[in-house]
């Protein structure tokens, strides 16, 4: 129920007529509704339904926790349940479609394995995750790697390509070292042959990083870096078909530095974003 948005447009100077007709339904309607409003929890519903769509149009990939979140930090007051049960009637839901599987190629490790499914960090780049995924366009597949801080959840380095060479992680993380400048970061990635390559290897030990590596065949070792592919996966990869290289590379760097940087609030986080939770560990430190 949308009339109170056409009182909130009305004291902003928009005429009654005009609202109603780009919303749907008639002035009668409205003003029949002025003379007998509904009752004060139908109001609320429809005051919690438009900031719910707000939060929704702002970014369609959130579903009913995420656009729960918002509406918490705006300030409104409503249970989780009950925005589920609004988002659910108004056929609010996140615009997520199914993961596809990317390749992996395991093979002997050329470290030990210092992680050990411990995906907890104390301070910023104690820990980073790395791994690769791809995606086809019309042209043909583009690949990116990413490398992770566990401790904010923030990309901190990443690459792409159309070739899945040794030389595209050495990259990602050549950049995380130039933005980050890390001392004795543990980086931890699955068995791929680029993070076994002597490029990547290279890397690490004129860097003063230690590498770590999970188990073959054993997903959960490198969980963490695999819930953010999943997100890249769902928030951008499937959502459309892709034409060009250069189109899906705009989008993913877009996605990662506008949205998952700076709007995806995150649970783990304490409902943080990843920038916001590393500028408060700058100033707990700074206190």
């Amino acid at each position: 129920m949308t009339y109170p948005l056409v009182v909130d447009l009305a004291r902003d100077g928009f005429p009654v007529s005009v609202t109603c007709r780009v919303l749907g339904f008639s002035t009668q309607g409205f003003y029949k509704w002025q003379r007998s409003p509904v009752s004060r929890r139908d109001y609320d519903d429809a005051v919690l339904i438009n900031a719910a769509r707000d939060a929704h149009g702002d970014d369609p990939t959130f579903g009913y926790r995420f656009i729960a979140d918002e509406l918490q930090l705006q300030g409104h007051v409503a249970s989780e349940r009950r925005i589920w049960r609004l988002c659910s009637q108004e056929q609010l839901w996140s615009a997520f479609a199914k993961k596809k599987p990317y390749a992996k190629r395991p093979g002997p490790p050329v470290h030990d394995d210092f992680v050990k499914r411990d995906f907890t960090a104390s301070r910023p780049n104690e820990v980073w995750l790395t791994d690769i995924t791809e995606h086809r366009t019309a042209e043909g597949k583009l690949y990116c790697c990413a490398v992770k801080d566990l401790y904010s959840n923030r990309i901190v380095g990443y690459a792409l390509d159309d070739r899945m060479k040794a030389s595209l992680a050495a990259r990602a993380l050549r950049n995380a070292i130039s933005t980050r400048r890390p001392v004795g970061t543990i980086v931890h990635s699955d068995r791929g042959s680029q993070f076994r390559s002597k490029a990547f290897v290279r890397v690490l030990k004129n860097n003063g990083l230690v590498g770590s590596m999970g188990r073959v065949g054993a997903a959960g070792d490198n969980a963490a870096m695999e819930s953010f592919f999943a997100l890249l996966q769902k928030n951008v990869l499937d959502r459309q078909r892709w034409s060009t290289k250069q189109e899906l590379h705009l989008a993913i760097v877009t996605w990662i530095e506008a949205k998952y940087h700076r709007k995806r609030r995150q649970r783990a986080l304490g409902k943080f974003t990843p920038v916001e939770f590393e500028e408060l560990h700058r100033l707990l430190e700074a206190a």
